[in-house]
C-alpha cells in the first residue's frame, strides 16, 4: 500500500525542520496529521526552528488524540502514545517514529511505522530528490543519530549503494 497518509512524531518533525528538509512533507503525503500532544513538544521551546514554523505551516494542524489503552500499557510519551493510537484506530495511516521503544510497540500491535531516513528514502523513489546521501547527512548534522549500517541500509534502499 503506497505511504500518502501519515501520523507525524515529534522527533522527525524536528530533525527536518532542523535540516530545512520539511517542505519535503506536503510534497510526499496527501494528509498529514499532527497529534495536539507532538505540536506542544515540537513548539515548547520558542528559539528552536521548529518550534517557530510550525505554527505557520498550511499543511498541517494539531489534532486531539486519544491514548489507545493498548498503547497506554507500553508507557511511552505522550507524543510517541498518541501517534501510536491515531494509527492504531486508523489503519490508513502510516506512522512516521523513530523512537525504538514506540516502534518495538508499534511492532507487537501491527502498526505500520516508518523512520525519518525512510521518508528520506520515499522522496528518491518519488523523483523529488536526487540522492539520499546528502539528505541522510543533513538529517544527522540535525541531530537524528544514524548508525553507518543504517545509512547504508537505506542508500541500499534507495538504489544508491550495493
Amino acid at each position: 500500500m503506497p505511504i500518502d497518509r501519515v501520523v507525524i512524531n515529534a522527533s522527525p518533525l524536528i530533525v527536518l525542520f532542523k535540516s530545512g528538509q520539511a517542505e519535503l512533507l506536503p510534497r510526499l503525503f496527501n494528509e498529514i496529521q499532527i497529534p495536539q500532544a507532538v505540536w506542544e513538544e515540537v513548539t515548547a521551546t520558542k528559539n528552536d526552528i521548529a518550534a517557530q514554523q510550525l505554527p505557520s505551516i498550511s499543511w498541517a494542524n494539531p489534532l486531539e488524540v486519544t491514548i489507545h489503552p493498548a498503547i497506554a500499557a507500553w508507557d511511552l510519551g505522550a507524543g510517541e502514545s498518541t501517534v501510536l493510537s491515531f494509527a492504531l484506530e486508523n489503519p490508513d495511516y502510516r506512522a512516521m517514529i523513530d523512537d525504538a521503544a514506540a516502534r518495538h510497540c508499534a511492532r507487537a500491535l501491527g502498526i505500520a511505522t516508518f523512520g525519518t531516513g525512510g521518508a528520506i528514502v520515499l522522496a528518491k523513489q518519488r523523483g523529488l530528490i536526487e540522492s539520499v546521501g546528502d539528505r541522510l547527512q543533513q538529517l544527522r548534522d540535525a541531530g537524528l543519530w544514524l548508525s553507518e549500517e543504517v545509512v547504508s541500509l537505506l542508500k541500499q534502499q534507495a538504489g544508491e549503494e550495493v
